[in-house]
């Protein structure tokens, strides 16, 4: 009873259209101080220590990482580079898209960055050539997920934060399942383009491609130091999004010389509204996981399902069910931080490997991410194309139902996620 009043109270406080961070707030502190008797002092104990995590410093790093690549130049020239690879196939530049994201994604860890700085350069160039608006959008709202699964990744670092997982063996596990689902959606790009005969571009020589390859290698040399620093123990997660943002802002501002030294300022700021925005939401997020805690709703939680007699599969199957149905009303982060500490111990008690639910998190955020009424690249794509929200999400409907497609396969298929941290012995 008492914790249907704290979902009741926090879903009408959403359904007022308040911030999720701010909703969560009001709704613990509301909570604690009329029903419990739990002390101010050991709430204001909890909220110091739960966010006193040094994972928590990779955020903002990353965040300042992408916004520098973002307006440094980074993503025109691999933008470049992809479509001398596969601009010659049926729909070339949209695959090139795909391919751009995929790389994008790998550099800066959030979906509406790589929605923006692929998007916003690809986009217009697709309508240009032919191509209909409606495809080119479907292409990058979906593709620009990749974002967040693709290491590194915002998202995972939540995760880790509320489940105190390691950072490094969830980046590690996000690789193969990226790479997938990025073949997936060429396959899904290529496939339309060859039934609608869509255009393609002159195939590229040796040396067009070398020279692509060239002028994008300093953006692409950033996936090598962040994965390969991690796992070869040369730099924690944490450590890694420091040195990518300062590897970032050189690479901008002076190597490709795109982003002036009197816009970096405005960089910073930017950067750092959005890690305020995060940060407090994380904070909230701590005190209501705290909430749960205390009411025993986990353990509960757990108990129930296994007297239900419910395995793994069902199990995994509510997850992918609720957490669908959360990204309706809620963007990724705020359902990582409410929904990650409540079944996070129960897939324990179930026997699943917790890697492989946070990838399998990860990848139900990403199709949150493009299916309204709160999708975050479907807001962000519609600004690039002036396109409606309805039209747009008409759009990407063929994309979205091979993301569902793969979201079946990852939950069910727990190799492909732990394939790579097992090989490399994590």
């Amino acid at each position: 009873m008492r914790v249907a009043v704290v979902f009741g109270l926090l879903l009408s406080l959403m359904l007022t259209g308040m911030p999720i961070s701010i909703a969560l707030g009001l709704t613990v502190l509301s909570f604690m101080f009329t029903l419990t008797d739990v002390r101010t002092e050991s709430v204001a104990l909890k909220l110091f220590t739960g966010i006193e995590s040094f994972e928590i410093m990779a955020i903002p790093f990353f965040i300042l990482a992408g916004n520098f690549l973002t307006h440094g130049g980074v993503a025109r020239r691999m933008i470049a580079f992809a479509t001398s690879l596969v601009g010659h196939w049926y729909g070339g530049l949209a695959l090139s898209g795909v391919v751009a994201c995929a790389l994008f994604a790998a550099i800066s860890g959030s979906s509406p960055a790589t929605v923006v700085a692929i998007g916003s350069v690809i986009l217009p160039a697709m309508v240009a050539q032919g191509f209909p608006k409606r495809f080119g959008a479907g292409v990058i709202t979906t593709s620009g997920s990749l974002g967040i699964l693709i290491p590194p990744s915002i998202p995972m670092v939540l995760f880790a934060v509320s489940t105190n997982t390691s950072v490094g063996k969830l980046f590690i596990a996000g690789i193969v399942p990226g790479m997938v689902l990025a073949m997936l959606l060429g396959a899904t790009t290529f496939y339309r383009a060859w039934r609608n005969d869509y255009p393609r571009m002159p195939k590229a020589t040796f040396y067009e491609r070398f020279d692509a390859f060239r002028k994008s290698i300093w953006g692409i040399l950033l996936i090598v130091i962040v994965i390969g620093g991690i796992y070869s123990g040369l730099f924690t997660p944490t450590e890694a999004a420091a040195v990518s943002a300062v590897y970032a802002f050189i690479v901008a501002v002076f190597i490709y010389k795109d982003l002036k030294l009197r816009d970096v300022p405005r960089v910073l700021l930017s950067s750092a509204n959005l890690s305020a925005m995060l940060l407090y939401i994380i904070t909230n997020a701590v005190l209501f996981s705290f909430l749960m805690t205390y009411e025993n709703v986990p353990q509960a939680l757990a108990q129930w399902m296994i007297d239900q007699g419910l395995g793994w599969i069902g199990f995994l199957l509510l997850v992918n069910l609720l957490l669908l149905v959360a990204g309706n009303v809620m963007e990724p982060s705020s359902i990582i931080l409410i929904m990650a500490p409540i079944l996070f111990p129960v897939a324990i008690k179930l026997g699943i490997d917790p890697i492989h639910f946070g990838i399998l998190m990860t990848v139900n955020m990403e199709v949150g991410l493009c299916h309204p009424p709160v999708g975050l690249n479907l807001y962000v794509a519609s600004g690039i194309a002036k396109m409606g929200i309805t039209e747009l999400t008409v759009a990407v409907w063929p994309w979205l139902l091979t993301m569902l497609a793969f979201l079946v396969v990852v939950t069910y298929w727990p190799g492909l996620s732990l394939w790579l941290p097992r090989l490399l012995g994590m």
